[in-house]
């Protein structure tokens, strides 16, 4: 199991950027580079919660994501051809003083088969600069959706 934490600080507040995280509308690969538009597909949405399956690469998953704390956004992992047990991703926003916000983000990868350990071990060690960028690219592009 693979645990990555990532933090950013960005100039949209914990309401824009968790208004990015729960769009699901066309064109969410815009912010979420690894959430190609073929695979998203929304089950179930409420005013603080969705059921989702996104994915890309051959790569899905099934995700609950709850926003009803209004200071983070959690998303397990409820299926996918590679990922299990604890898998999932947790937003944490902290307002600062300055008027920017803090973002902590955690990414648990369990993989559930072969190749959900290869990849997991991978993103663990070599792979986390590759969603260190992928999660910078998305602040910006909430940034920049939001005119800032």
């Amino acid at each position: 199991m693979s645990t990555i934490h990532l933090h950013a600080t960005t100039t949209s507040t914990p309401e824009q950027f968790v208004a990015g995280l729960t769009d699901f509308g066309p064109g969410r690969s815009k912010l979420f580079g690894n959430s190609a538009d073929e695979y998203l597909q929304v089950h179930d949405q409420g005013p603080t919660h969705a059921d989702v399956t996104e994915g890309s690469g051959g790569i899905w998953e099934r995700l609950r994501y709850d926003w009803s704390d209004t200071g983070r956004v959690v998303m397990r992992t409820t299926d996918s051809n590679i990922w299990g047990g604890a898998s999932g991703h947790t937003y944490t926003f902290t307002r600062r003083p300055d008027g920017r916000t803090d973002i902590d983000a955690v990414v648990v990868r369990q993989g559930k088969n072969f190749k959900g350990r290869v990849v997991g071990a991978l993103l663990g060690s070599v792979g986390k600069g590759v969603l260190a960028k992928a999660f910078a690219n998305t602040v910006r592009a909430i940034e920049v959706r939001n005119g800032r």
